[in-house]
């Protein structure tokens, strides 16, 4: 026997074990941002294993995300602006179950910033590219507050939260749009928070997304890791404490940091995953602006949901 094939016998003893038991799924999440704190707490509170999931959470972000979908090299992936971007523009897959109402950003000034009117003829921060969801919502909410962000504002793209947030501590910018910790942050050095986008925005940005050949050969897998993320969700609603300390391992934070999260965006987290329509609608549109398509895309185009209805009569939970 040689070297070669030793090991890759070798590697399939270590696979085979826990596929034996449970179905192994490798599930992406974009970064350690709150609202995407769904699939990781269910994994560590062991609602995949009592669904008969081995999971595993992959840390991996949009575009290798989508190829990964597309070759197999993950089951799920969690970035629904992103992915709809991409199922518009020919990718097959579908939106399968929603675990926010809208990503808890928070558009928050420099203390001299006093309301939006201040803001005209300034420099807005975004810790992501032009065109992705962090973007959209800072623009919309602009847009809640009087603005237009076309003709009124000028941007700066910083692919990074954190950095963002030192760009305004240093007065790159006047204003820019912060997931907690930072909004937290921010009021301690005395900025101005003008608006919370899930206090005005319906924008279903973390979910399942599943290529339609997981859809067609595997549906009852499907169910199982929707009603893992549902249970995790009413996890999150009902156990602050328990929540807050899976939130200090998982950011590797401190208590007063995780604190300030759970405290920011607990209400953000869907009891039944449910999609809304008009958020899903306002998403779709968005992507359309984006990939420059014109021709009119259904909800059925990017979405299927009768997986989640039947995991959410299952779980007792009213379907919508």
């Amino acid at each position: 026997m040689t070297k070669t094939i030793a090991v890759l016998i070798g590697i399939m003893f270590v696979q085979i074990g826990p596929v034996t038991a449970a179905d192994r799924v490798r599930i992406g999440v974009p970064q350690q941002v709150i609202h995407w704190m769904t699939f990781p707490l269910a994994y560590k509170k062991g609602f995949f294993k009592e669904e008969g999931i081995d999971a595993e959470i992959v840390r991996i972000l949009g575009p290798s995300g989508r190829s990964a979908l597309v070759s197999g090299d993950i089951d799920y992936y969690t970035t629904i602006a992103f992915m709809t971007q991409s199922i518009i523009s020919g990718l097959p897959a579908k939106v399968m179950a929603s675990y926010v109402t809208c990503p808890a950003f928070v558009l928050m000034a420099r203390p001299e910033v006093k309301s939006a009117q201040d803001l005209k003829g300034k420099t807005v921060g975004i810790g992501g590219p032009p065109g992705s969801a962090v973007d959209v919502i800072a623009r919309l909410s602009l847009r809640h507050i009087g603005l237009n962000p076309e003709k009124e504002l000028k941007f700066v793209f910083l692919n990074s939260h954190e950095r963002n947030f030192i760009g305004l501590q240093q007065n790159l910018f006047s204003a820019a749009l912060l997931p907690p910790p930072f909004d937290y942050q921010g009021t301690k050095l005395g900025f101005t928070s003008l608006v919370r986008a899930h206090d005005i925005l319906s924008y279903p940005e973390g979910g399942v997304i599943a290529h339609t050949r997981k859809i067609k050969d595997n549906p009852n897998e499907i169910k199982r890791v929707i009603r893992a993320g549902i249970r995790a969700n009413r996890y999150i609603r009902a156990e602050r404490e328990g929540t807050i300390q899976f939130l200090m391992e998982w950011q590797k934070v401190n208590r007063e940091i995780a604190t300030a999260n759970y405290d920011s965006a607990g209400k953000i987290f869907s009891e039944d995953a449910s999609v809304s329509e008009s958020g899903l609608r306002l998403i779709i549109d968005e992507s359309k602006k984006a990939a420059k398509v014109e021709r009119e895309v259904t909800l059925n185009e990017v979405a299927d949901l009768s997986i989640l209805k039947e995991a959410q009569r299952e779980l007792g939970t009213k379907a919508k």
